[in-house]
């Protein structure tokens, strides 16, 4: 079966933009939260990152015969 990818929910990653830039504000940028940012303002890289979770799934249950 082949998953294919959903995206999150709008409102929900708007509300972790908030949260980022917020932190952002408060104590400056850092290795976290661009990569958060990335996350939050490119689809490809949301895409990217969900093919790479589900590539990690299978390999461990591969490696574990699951």
């Amino acid at each position: 079966m082949k998953m294919k990818f959903k995206d999150y929910d709008a409102s929900k990653i708007a509300a972790k933009l908030k949260q980022i830039q917020d932190f952002e504000s408060k104590y400056g940028e850092n290795d976290t939260s661009r990569g958060w940012y990335k996350w939050c303002t490119d689809i490809n890289y949301r895409e990217r990152e969900w093919q790479w979770r589900q590539n990690i799934a299978k390999w461990h249950a591969k490696k574990n015969k699951i």
